[in-house]
């Protein structure tokens, strides 16, 4: 009990034990060095009696047996102290006292064997013993002021952060597995990611190199072409993903009972993409699906458009928009249902354009407003309803985006079970913005067509998908049932937010049940290490006063992965958590690893790759005949039209009367 009388008995006792050791050491000098004593005059006779019947006893026989009580009286009064607590106490220090003092403790007997006076003799082996004796007191002493906490040695907190993680694999016929390596406390461990249930979505973030691509995409890809699904393929930087695509199916094409086709959409090369009308009149069955298809095209030319919908002028580009593209479906079974067809006819005149456009009936509620303001020359409104959507889509009046959206070589249901295919569409990083836009009307048709019952299983991977508007949170909460996979690959979500907005970029960063995380900062980190939740953590003080030192240990809870820590990330270090399956419940969902990946073997892959395959050789003639083509296609139609319309009494009245032939307009 720490009482004062016990404390003063204890001190008592070492300081008793301690003079033993004291009294032995000069004992044991006075004995072994006899002979100089004599010869200073130290030994009177009542001494050297007394002294003659000590060393008789056992423990001053040899040297080593008297220096080994010493050493071992001095010890034990040395358990018994309790020094202040010294945090700059070093234990090199104190092992460097301890190994030197036993070395001149035990040394010193070789001096007795030198052949030197008795006298000098007699002062060198004192001196060193008591040298190293004292050396030995310090070091012990100071063994009681050492602090065995480590504190201030993880400066980090990385130990505390570290956690179990699955080590199993768990694989099965939809499933990525990505293996890599974690720390828990002070050991490396081997370890698996284990996304069981792609189809509940998966979300992949880090910022530009932080290996989104080498270390998952590209994994992601393989794995789900070696078993058998169907595939689309955004890829930001074309070819880089596409050519993974496409030796993967070259590699894997056995395991499919129907072997897919690989299809690609690309501006710059047009010999090497194919052609495909995201307007196939086909897939329209309704007025419902040309809005759709207009709303995309124009918010994805005018990305600022979609914090304002439902904005006036915003809402009547769309309508307008949509009467055309409704139109052109209903025209001739659909034959010039085509985007540029529908660019092309939107800078019809409007004398032409509005009685053309109101021949059909379910074009006449969207047309009522333009033409009201037309009747009441109401100009400089119907230049603000018409006019930024016409902007708009002129940038998109290119020879090239012609040629490749006015065929149709395949349709976008890629996970059709009887036509399989693997669709790549290539983006180009200077031409964002009209790429993009265009890009973005194949994937909302593309959505809406793999999202159907009884399909192929399907994976979707979107890299970089701020830079295309294509809202993916009907497909990320309802294509679960469908087998329908969807990776996204963002940069932050703070990127997001400014694309698609505050709302609906939260909608879709919250629906993913997969989160892959790689270094990323601000907002996004937060967001994550909440996600991630907290785990117990150990916390260790140390209060060091004059008379005592009181150490305290407790456990707190705290995020396991903190947003410092996800914006310290190295390249190929992801945190993360993966959804599991009823079947397979996973307890440690939660992960902080490095992803392996062995980049010399995927560098000799890449070197074996096969090229992306030339789909045809196109002229420069050729295409700029089929952007002719086009124009004379919509000058024909509309000709065609107004004398169909002038012949037709049911339909006379929808032409406009100038001005001069009647004094006004009707």
């Amino acid at each position: 009990m720490q009482t004062g009388e016990n404390e003063q008995g204890l001190r008592a006792i070492i300081d008793f034990v301690r003079k033993s050791s004291i009294i032995l050491l000069g004992l044991h000098f006075f004995i072994y060095c006899y002979a100089a004593f004599v010869q200073w005059g130290l030994v009177p006779s009542i001494v050297e009696r007394v002294l003659s019947n000590i060393a008789r006893a056992a423990i001053f026989k040899e040297p080593i047996y008297t220096k080994a009580a010493v050493i071992g009286l001095l010890a034990l009064s040395l358990l018994g102290i309790k020094g202040k607590k010294d945090e700059k106490a070093s234990v090199s220090t104190i092992i460097a006292l301890l190994v030197f003092g036993m070395l001149l403790f035990w040394g010193a007997a070789w001096l007795l064997y030198f052949p030197v006076p008795v006298t000098q003799l007699a002062i060198g082996y004192m001196l060193v013993t008591s040298s190293g004796y004292l050396l030995l007191l310090s070091g012990g002493a100071r063994l009681s002021r050492l602090i065995k906490l480590q504190l201030g040695k993880d400066i980090f907190n990385e130990l505390n952060e570290t956690f179990p993680q699955q080590e199993e694999l768990i694989e099965n016929e939809y499933s990525v597995n990505l293996r890599g390596r974690y720390r828990f406390k002070s050991a490396q461990r081997q370890m698996w990611i284990n996304i069981q249930n792609p189809f509940r979505g998966t979300l992949l973030c880090g910022s530009a190199g932080a290996g989104k691509t080498f270390f998952v995409v590209r994994s992601w890809i393989e794995q789900h072409i070696s078993k058998g699904y169907t595939m689309f393929v955004y890829d930001f930087k074309f070819d880089d993903l596409s050519k993974i695509a496409y030796n993967a199916l070259l590699q894997y094409q056995g395991v499919y009972k129907v072997q897919p086709k690989f299809y690609v959409i690309n501006f710059n090369d047009l010999s090497r993409s194919h052609r495909c009308n995201p307007l196939d009149p086909d897939m329209m069955t309704d007025i419902t699906d040309a809005a759709e298809a207009a709303r995309t095209i124009l918010l994805g030319l005018n990305r600022d458009w979609v914090r304002r919908q439902g904005e006036f002028f915003i809402e009547s580009s769309i309508n307008f928009v949509t009467a055309v593209i409704w139109f052109l479906r209903g025209y001739q079974g659909g034959k010039f249902c085509t985007l540029p067809h529908v660019i092309e006819m939107m800078s019809v005149h409007y004398d032409d354009l509005f009685p053309v456009l109101g021949t059909d009936p379910q074009c006449d509620v969207f047309l009522n407003p333009f033409i009201s303001a037309y009747l009441s020359r109401a100009m400089e409104q119907l230049e603000g309803q018409i006019a930024s959507a016409k902007i708009g889509m002129a940038r998109l009046s290119s020879p090239q985006l012609y040629y490749v959206m006015s065929g149709s070589e395949f349709t976008l249901d890629v996970n059709n079970p009887e036509a399989p295919k693997i669709v790549c569409m290539g983006n180009d990083p200077l031409k964002i913005q009209i790429y993009g836009a265009v890009l973005s009307l194949y994937i909302s048709r593309m959505l809406k067509l793999v999202n159907r019952k009884n399909q192929h299983k399907c994976s979707l991977v979107f890299d970089e998908y701020p830079t295309i508007y294509a809202p993916l949170d009907t497909c990320l909460a309802t294509a679960r049932s469908n087998l329908v996979s969807t990776l996204l690959a963002v940069q932050s979500t703070e990127q997001l937010r400014k694309d698609y907005g505050r709302e609906q970029a939260d909608v879709i960063i919250n629906l993913p049940g997969n989160v892959i995380c790689g270094q990323t900062f601000g907002d996004t980190a937060k967001v994550l290490s909440e996600r991630f939740g907290k785990i117990v953590q150990l916390r260790d003080s140390v209060s060091i006063n004059r008379q005592d030192t009181s150490v305290s240990h407790n456990t707190q809870l705290d995020y396991a992965v903190p947003p410092s820590r996800i914006s310290a990330l190295s390249s190929g270090e992801f945190v993360g958590m993966v959804a599991d399956n009823p079947a397979t419940p996973v307890k440690l969902k939660t992960f902080h690893c490095q992803i392996i990946n062995d980049p010399d073997t995927i560098k000799a892959q890449e070197a074996a790759y096969e090229p992306l395959p030339k789909v045809r050789e196109v002229s420069f003639l050729e295409v700029q005949q089929n952007y002719a083509q086009i124009k004379n296609d919509i000058a024909y139609m509309i000709e065609n039209e107004i004398d169909r319309i002038r012949k037709d009494p049911t339909l006379a009245h929808l032409l406009f009367i100038k001005p001069e032939e009647e004094g006004g307009v009707s």
